[in-house]
């Protein structure tokens, strides 16, 4: 634990007013001790996981965390503010600021002694003496754990007596309770995670367990964080008299919890309300009410579960349509990197050899080390082999994302035979749901205890697959594989007024949420169509990444021609986003956003659509899936493309100005505070 934390990254009198500038004055410290690398670069990572989910706690705790590329070794910064900043938690603002950062491949260890604090900030003593704490090099070794030099042995052997008297007290509460009731106490077993894995997700174990302690109920908690996760005892579940899910991804390997009762919640909401949820886990258990967890969805990015209410399963309440988009989502995240991998080699591949190489004899038959057409082959070959996995791969994750791992099977060999009848990415989609359906259905299915260690390992996947292939053959196949056709069709017979609200709506979406749902339909849908490309799909390409850069680049802009506008903080950002806008990166605006959504979003919003629009009347074509103006060499009109870009990105920074400009308060009066006036409306967008 010593380097991830020095009494040079302590500031005990942290003076920011809003989260954004306490990020950045600890990231700052961070940089300064060489664990960050680029600092722009890691607070946007910061600013896109603060829009996830905000990391305010109730008890005065703020705990802003990443996974960053830009991070070169796992480090922890604490900052303690007089006046407190909000980090959107219930009961107000934060006083202890910890600025938690992990490279994106960190090691178990390190990511394990995260943990480690994220749990011990449930301990009221601990907070409190970081409250009291007068020398950074004392806080840091008290965050380290380490036994400060005056500790004495008597002191030491007190506190070995409480810890052991802290052990046993559920041991005593579980004995009391049964001798009260002649039976064994109440038992509940808890799943805890969320999307960084860092410190919801432990803070969530550590509070549901000690909740558990106070009411005599034995607690047993898995863990699904970035340290990985050690599966609950089998006995241990079978025991269980009730389940409580706190979570804000997919819980892993669902159907070990059948036929329980089930509490399915956000895992803010175990964090903060962990009695509430015992006790409700109790009262199902009194009225016998069994949970299907397999047609479960993951918890929203709030303090409540699915159904809003934080204390029912998310099968009472959750809306199909928030669990189709969790299901669909699922599979393209998966599907992205086999887009950015296979696309860009293929654009490569054209950059070196031209179009005409997409004809070349397989390179397995026909290479020349020196020849420059065959490197150019074998690029787009490789190429084309990762392309030829987006559906397959698009409809195993959307099964997965339902039925978890006994729908990967059913999934990926629907997706092939989407392929084989010409489905392309509808079929995908609809062999994806379909798996998912079989298996969900399976799994409802009563077996004897004998056989369920073969079920999801061999007679899931049989039974699904030839169901699942029956119907994309014989039944669904043909049809979808109609549609698709007259989906390419119309894309390649689209001119004049019809491209142009294409372009339009295209460019809405990408621009709403940047990095959320909207965008990733919008660029599923785009490359979707490069997996076969015709000229109307190409064009559909060219469109969605013009207006994905355009955020970034407005808000660039509108910091370099208005700088009274902006805070210091987000001028900096500004600089930080020409980079990604060009890059197409359209995370780069979501600082911006956050800060300021009334006035950010509705601009950047009605710059994609002009570009959209202009992208398409312009004929501008695209066959690579990534890459902003790094692969103009492949863009046809590359001039008039770049044109609408620029002129989308100009009526975004116009409007961006006017409607701030409008606001009449500088946000300079308020130091580095963020914009002034009570109608900012700053709240946080889901990215």
């Amino acid at each position: 634990m010593s380097e991830l934390i020095t009494a040079e990254l302590v500031d005990l009198d942290l003076s920011a007013t809003t989260k954004d500038a306490a990020a950045r004055s600890l990231a700052e410290r961070m940089a300064a001790a060489h664990r960050v690398t680029d600092l722009d670069g890691f607070l946007a990572d910061v600013a896109a996981r603060e829009a996830q989910m905000p990391t305010g706690l109730d008890g005065g705790i703020g705990i802003p965390h990443c996974r960053s590329e830009h991070v070169s070794a796992p480090t922890l910064a604490f900052g303690r503010s007089g006046a407190g900043i909000d980090f959107g938690a219930a009961d107000g603002p934060a006083d202890l600021i910890f600025l938690i950062a992990a490279p994106a491949g960190a090691d178990d260890d390190h990511l394990t002694i995260l943990s480690g604090l994220a749990r011990r900030l449930m301990d009221p003593e601990f907070t409190a003496a970081l409250r009291a704490g007068t020398d950074p090099r004392a806080v840091a070794a008290l965050i380290r754990g380490e036994k400060p030099p005056e500790h004495s042995q008597e002191q030491e052997q007190a506190q070995e007596k409480a810890q052991e008297q802290a052990a046993t007290e559920p041991e005593t509460k579980a004995t009391e309770a049964t001798e009260a009731t002649g039976s064994v106490p109440f038992r509940i077993v808890a799943v805890t995670s969320c999307p960084t894995g860092i410190a919801h997700t432990y803070m969530a174990a550590e509070s549901l367990a000690a909740a558990g302690r106070a009411e005599g109920v034995e607690v047993t908690v898995e863990t699904q964080g970035s340290a990985g996760f050690k599966k609950l005892d089998p006995a241990v579940v079978a025991a269980a008299d009730a389940v409580i899910w706190a979570h804000d991804v997919e819980v892993r390997e669902k159907a070990r919890f059948r036929g329980k009762p089930l509490v399915d919640v956000g895992v803010k909401a175990g964090i903060n309300r962990p009695a509430e949820l015992i006790a409700e886990a109790r009262r199902k258990a009194e009225r016998g009410e069994i949970a299907v967890p397999e047609s479960g969805s993951a918890a929203g990015p709030g303090d409540e579960g699915p159904g809003g209410d934080g204390n029912g399963s998310g099968e009472d309440h959750a809306h199909f349509g928030v669990r189709l988009r969790t299901y669909l989502m699922s599979g393209v995240s998966y599907m992205v990197p086999f887009v950015a991998a296979g696309g860009l080699l293929i654009a490569l591949s054209f950059a070196i050899g031209g179009y005409e190489i997409a004809d070349a004899k397989s390179v397995a038959d026909h290479f020349v080390w020196g020849e420059a057409d065959s490197w150019a082959a074998l690029l787009n070959q490789i190429g084309s082999a990762a392309f030829g996995f987006l559906v397959p791969v698009l409809a195993g994750y959307i099964a997965y994302g339902m039925a978890d791992r006994p729908a990967l099977v059913p999934g990926f060999v629907g997706g092939a035979i989407a392929l084989t009848v010409n489905a392309g990415f509808l079929g995908g989609l609809v062999a994806g749901l379909l798996a998912g359906a079989v298996v969900m259905a399976i799994q409802r299915v009563p077996v004897h205890p004998t056989l369920r260690g073969i079920m999801p390992v061999l007679v899931i996947p049989l039974i699904a697959s030839a169901v699942v292939g029956f119907l994309m053959f014989i039944v669904v196949g043909k049809p979808i594989a109609s549609l698709q056709n007259a989906l390419t069709d119309w894309l390649n017979g689209l001119s004049g007024s019809n491209a142009v609200i294409l372009g339009v709506v295209l460019g809405l979406m990408m621009c709403f949420d940047m990095g959320g749902p909207l965008n990733k339909v919008a660029y599923a849908f785009a490359v979707g169509g490069l997996a076969d490309p015709t000229p109307g799909s190409l064009k559909v390409m060219a469109a969605v990444m013009a207006a994905g850069m355009v955020p970034p680049l407005a808000m660039a802009l509108a910091t370099t021609v208005r700088t009274r506008l902006f805070t210091k903080t987000e001028r900096e950002n500004g600089r930080a986003a020409w980079v990604l806008g060009a890059s197409f990166i359209t995370e780069g605006a979501i600082p911006f956003a956050a800060a300021d959504p009334l006035r950010v979003i509705p601009s950047v919003m009605a710059g994609g659509a002009v570009t959209g629009a202009l992208s398409m009347a312009f004929g501008a074509t695209l066959r690579a899936p990534h890459g902003g103006v790094f692969v103009v060499p492949l863009i046809g009109e590359p001039f008039l493309y770049l044109l609408a870009i620029a002129a989308g990105t100009l009526v975004a920074t116009a409007l961006v100005v006017l409607l701030k400009g409008a606001r009449g308060t500088a946000p300079e009066a308020a130091g580095d505070a963020g914009p002034a006036g009570s109608d900012d409306s700053r709240v946080t967008v889901a990215a």
